[in-house]
């Protein structure tokens, strides 16, 4: 199993169905919420390159916000990347 982690705010549609679509491929995931932590949301900005949430990662490869995961696993990639 891969190691994936996941950047997100808790007020962020977007975030949660991340998790959820990560959760119903039965991926474990670990999750830094940036919402009230400046300097993780930096980390997140300079790791990413992107300053919106979420961001994912999947075994250190940035995969890019939701709708990159969910394009991915429209196209067949993401469960080969699981």
């Amino acid at each position: 199993m891969q190691q994936a982690e996941i950047y997100t705010k808790d007020y962020c549609p977007y975030c949660h169905r991340a998790k959820e679509l990560l959760s119903i491929k039965g991926v474990s995931y670990i999750e830094y919420d940036v919402t009230k932590d400046s300097e993780l949301e930096k980390l997140m900005q300079h790791r990413a390159g992107h300053h919106t949430v979420p961001q994912i990662f999947i075994d250190n490869k940035h995969i890019g916000g939701c709708d990159d995961l969910f394009a991915l696993d429209e196209q067949g990639g993401l469960d080969s990347l699981l």
